[in-house]
């Protein structure tokens, strides 16, 4: 039995965790500072647990185990919302793929922009000169000021980011449309095109082409990375309700005439 126990130590003292290169990962680092439990603040200590029951665990050591179907749906949904964004900005930048057409399909953003509508829509109303288009004119201008003041407020209260940091521009600024949700372009788009599909007479492929540019509008958003799939689609729904609201509150021809003539 002595024999035996001699050479197991001095197996150990032979073995590999003994040699001189590895003593480091044997003992304790010398001369380091000792670890600290960590300071918990002042307060009156936690109620004893009931008889019978285990102590409760601290609330970092705590988890959830069993997440809502709800936060896992929104989060996957959310999670592929940014994917396909980040996936369809092929012109968020110089060094995208499609960075040669970035100035195009800016220009494709611009036509649903709403200084250019608001400026038109008050150039053509100084110039009208028959009562149905004076109406039709006046609706347009409080439809296109609805939907600016729509977009700011909800903006303003998501401050939701775009799924790339571009900065917003010049007439964003004017306009109040320096978030992501909803796209205000988009909204004006769908509110303009159903506008004019219900308040005037054209014919079948002006109609279509019609349709085609609000879409293309709300895609030129995704492609230059300023708005995620989620806020443009949000953004037609925001435009076609903004649309029923003007049918609702339509003014008529005499109180056109009344607001033309105080203005």
């Amino acid at each position: 039995m002595p024999a035996s126990q001699s050479r197991a130590r001095a197996r150990d003292r032979g073995g590999v965790l003994h040699r001189a290169e590895f003593l480091s990962l044997s003992q304790p680092p010398r001369g380091g500072p000792e670890p600290r439990a960590p300071r918990r603040a002042p307060g009156p200590p936690p109620p004893p647990p009931p008889a019978g029951q285990p102590p409760p665990l601290p609330e970092e050591d705590c988890m959830q185990l069993n997440p809502s179907f709800r936060g896992i749906a929104f989060n996957s949904l959310l999670a592929i919302d940014i994917c396909l964004s980040k996936r369809l900005g092929v012109c968020a930048g110089r060094a995208a793929s499609w960075a040669g057409a970035r100035s195009m399909v800016k220009l494709i953003g611009i036509t649903g922009h709403g200084v250019p509508w608001i400026g038109g829509t008050l150039l053509c109303l100084v110039r009208s000169s028959t009562l149905a288009g004076q109406e039709v004119l006046m609706n347009l201008l409080l439809a296109l000021l609805l939907d600016i003041m729509t977009v700011a407020g909800v903006q303003k209260l998501i401050k939701r980011r775009g799924p790339y940091e571009t900065s917003p521009g010049l007439l964003d600024y004017l306009t109040m449309d320096v978030y992501a949700f909803p796209a205000g372009h988009a909204s004006r788009a769908a509110m303009l095109s159903k506008f004019f599909l219900s308040h005037l007479v054209l014919a079948v492929p002006l109609r279509v082409l019609l349709v085609l540019w609000a879409l293309c509008v709300g895609l030129s958003r995704v492609m230059i990375g300023r708005h995620h799939i989620t806020d443009v689609i949000s953004g037609f729904i925001i435009g076609y309700f903004q649309f029923r609201l003007v049918e609702v509150v339509w003014l008529s021809s005499n109180t056109c005439q009344m607001l033309i003539s105080a203005w």
